[in-house]
């Protein structure tokens, strides 16, 4: 079995079982709720007791709960630009703004990245008489660049110079 069948089959039982991924996620639980669907949509891996728990609730065979816990392909399935309109709106937010938060971040921390890795991500919904609203709240370690090869006074790392 590939990951993408993998996948279809836990999408088949959720549909047949009528599951929210709220219900998923709590019977799962161990992590956040975006990492335990990310997982079970192939982007992400489950530790050992959470795959457990997902064959369990999945009614999955051994290699399936194994294949839940290794270390995907990343990034697969979706085409650049994302023809989604949900997900194209996260690549819009990040091509029109991406400039604009980069010049923020660099200027409070320095030369670095934030991390897509140790993160977090958090949605709730946001009452609003116009129409309820998504709210995000993202986290993610500052990492800064590393001046390999530096002399003179150059530092180890591109943190914010004072």
């Amino acid at each position: 079995m590939k990951r993408e069948e993998l996948t279809e089959k836990i999408l088949d039982i959720k549909r047949e079982k009528d599951w929210s991924w709220r219900h998923i996620c709590d019977q799962i639980g161990g992590m956040s709720d975006v990492l335990i669907v990310g997982a079970l949509l192939g982007q992400m891996k489950l530790v050992k007791p959470q795959a457990a728990r997902a064959a369990e609730l999945f009614g999955l065979s051994k290699s399936e709960e194994k294949m839940l816990n290794e270390v995907p392909y990343r990034g697969t399935g979706t085409p650049m630009p994302p023809t989604d309109p949900l997900i194209y709106r996260f690549y819009e937010m990040v091509m029109v703004n991406g400039p604009a938060w980069k010049a923020l971040i660099e200027e409070e921390f320095g030369d670095g990245i934030m991390s897509a890795i140790d993160f977090n991500i958090e949605f709730s919904r946001e009452a609003n008489p116009k129409g309820d609203r998504v709210k995000i709240g993202m986290s993610g370690k500052f990492l800064p660049y590393k001046y390999y090869g530096n002399q003179q006074g150059v530092p180890d790392y591109g943190f914010k110079e004072e």
